[in-house]
């Protein structure tokens, strides 16, 4: 029996394949709702343009809150059976969560309690993990708290440096764990308690964590420089800044293996990283 299905995302490429699967399962992807930021529009719009009839999935009605106080006004008129979260950036109040019949789930990219919160790609780097983690969870008040419905992993490689690399893997992964998600929520199943032991929180980084060391590893300072792109220019302090020949750079790709492609060859405290990408620093 499929379900009407509501969406919490402000993400064009999470969304667009998600309504995909969802539709081919059988359910019915009913409305798409998105926070407004007011206080970001003289930003540029993000790289796949503001969310309009042009380029959101077909069928779908697209909701903007102003406040998450709205959130549950704007979902109780949709006859929702279930509301998937993924890449929506408020904490929300309970009487939204408990809008749909069957629950609230949000997808968290990575193997919760580990790496809770805002930027898990970025910390996932940064401690040099074999593995991403996916979980899809029951929703709660807190942030990535709530019971476990399923969860995976999916290997971290050398390679992967940015999210248009390794993201299709995730979501892949993410995708097939939704029979089981869907087959728990309509037996009532209240998910799993999350562990009290290995919980992280994935925040954004502090200032000692700016600054390239050369004497460091190369796999060090490899992943340093991934972490830092997955942080999406969150908060005040830039990195990771280099000193390399007398220039003061911003990183922002290496290679453990030499690419071919006239990449900078560095010697670091364990042999030679190569610097593919790099920047002026900000002054």
């Amino acid at each position: 029996m499929g379900h009407r299905i509501g969406l919490l995302a402000n993400v064009l490429p999470v969304v667009d394949p998600l309504v995909g699967i969802l539709r081919e399962l059988g359910h019915e992807p009913v409305a798409w709702l998105m926070s407004r930021k007011p206080h970001l529009y003289e930003l540029p719009p993000p790289p796949w343009g503001d969310i309009t009839d042009r380029n959101a999935p077909e069928g779908l009605n697209l909701l903007f809150a102003r406040s998450k106080e709205d959130v549950a006004l704007l979902l109780r008129g949709l006859d929702l059976d279930v509301v998937l979260c993924w890449g929506f950036n408020w904490k929300l109040p309970q009487d939204a969560l408990d809008v749909p019949r069957l629950g609230s789930v949000n997808n968290h990219p990575a193997f919760l309690p580990r790496h809770r919160g805002p930027y898990p790609f970025a910390w996932a780097f940064r401690e040099g993990d074999a593995h991403f983690g996916a979980t899809w969870h029951r929703m709660d008040a807190e942030f990535d708290t709530g019971p476990i419905l399923a969860q995976s992993k999916v290997p971290l490689e050398d390679a992967d440096c940015w999210i248009e690399e390794f993201g299709p893997k995730i979501l892949q992964n993410s995708f097939e764990m939704l029979p089981r998600v869907f087959e728990r929520l309509e037996a009532g199943d209240p998910g799993d308690p999350q562990s009290t032991e290995g919980v992280s929180w994935a925040g954004p980084f502090e200032e000692d964590y700016a600054r390239v060391d050369w004497l460091q590893s190369a796999r060090e300072i490899h992943n340093q420089v991934r972490a830092w792109r997955h942080l999406f220019g969150a908060g005040d302090v830039e990195g990771p800044i280099a000193e390399l020949d007398g220039e003061r750079l911003k990183i922002l790709r290496t290679s453990l293996t030499d690419p071919g492609d006239g990449a900078r060859a560095v010697e670091c405290g364990d042999g030679t990283i190569w610097v593919v990408e790099s920047e002026p620093a900000p002054a």
